[in-house]
């Protein structure tokens, strides 16, 4: 990852919480800690943030969000390779006028490079996917009623009686915090209580998450695993994860990261 790209990612993931670890933005740009001090240690002397022993800090604190959810820019790049082969399958799986729900999240954002010629009827709480989808695509669009979420980019109604219930699908696709035996796991009861409305109007429920998902947990559980039609995810799954999807009924496809020119005919096609 370029130096550019880690010192946005830097800078965003204060804006998070108040301290930010080293250890932390590590895990997010795949550098090593001492690339990420010396990162820090140049933000630092360019007034951009405080470096504080093991991390860093915002300049000025950010006032604390709604969500738990983590921001839309800090976790976009992560991963990125592993995305964008996931949305491809996903994408994949959608024919010509088909009715689909795409939840807001980076990996289900990486659907809108590959469905530049599509013609979809597309229902998203995502303002990132439907500003893109607008701009750069032949799809019909519908965003529920709701309040935006700038940081993770999500538009999400507390009314049960909102554009959700009009709209009917043939699949949903999802991302999440993480997958286990208990079921789909996410970290905001506000995020939750939108995909579930969501989920409530579609056939088929395709979660689409990176191989690292299955190791990661979070407080919260979204809907048990025998509610899930199809998972996609990257090749790097271990076998006991993949076990547990099978042994559950579920349809497992597990795709190879996309090469370098893929991935520039990706970012080409956005």
């Amino acid at each position: 990852m370029h130096e550019r790209e880690r010192h946005r990612i830097i800078l965003s993931a204060i804006q998070e919480k108040p301290v930010v670890t080293v250890q932390d933005i590590a895990e997010l740009t795949e550098a090593s800690e001492a690339t990420i001090r010396r990162d820090i240690a140049a933000l630092h002397v360019q007034g951009k943030l405080r470096r504080v022993r093991g991390g860093a800090e915002a300049v000025h604190p950010p006032q604390l969000g709604n969500l738990a959810a983590r921001p839309f820019r800090v976790s976009e790049s992560v991963n990125i390779d592993k995305k964008r082969a996931i949305a491809r399958a996903a994408v994949d799986l959608c024919e010509e006028g088909d009715s689909v729900i795409i939840n807001g999240g980076t990996t289900t954002f990486q659907m809108v490079h590959f469905m530049s010629a599509r013609r979809l009827q597309v229902m998203t709480n995502s303002f990132a996917i439907a500003e893109h989808l607008v701009k750069h695509s032949k799809c019909n669009v519908s965003v529920p009623g709701g309040a935006i979420y700038r940081d993770q980019s999500l538009i999400l109604s507390p009314f049960e009686n909102d554009a959700i219930h009009n709209f009917y699908a043939r699949r949903i696709f999802i991302g999440a915090q993480g997958i286990n035996a208990l079921g789909v796991m996410e970290s905001d009861a506000l995020v939750i209580q939108s995909e579930q409305k969501l989920v409530r109007q579609a056939e088929e429920l395709i979660v689409m998450v990176d191989s690292s998902k299955f190791a990661k947990r979070s407080s919260l559980i979204l809907c048990p695993l025998d509610k899930v039609s199809t998972i996609i995810t990257d090749d790097r799954i271990t076998d006991e994860a993949a076990a547990m999807v099978t042994d559950a009924g579920i349809k497992l496809i597990a795709v190879k990261p996309l090469a370098s020119s893929e991935k520039a005919n990706a970012t080409s096609a956005a």
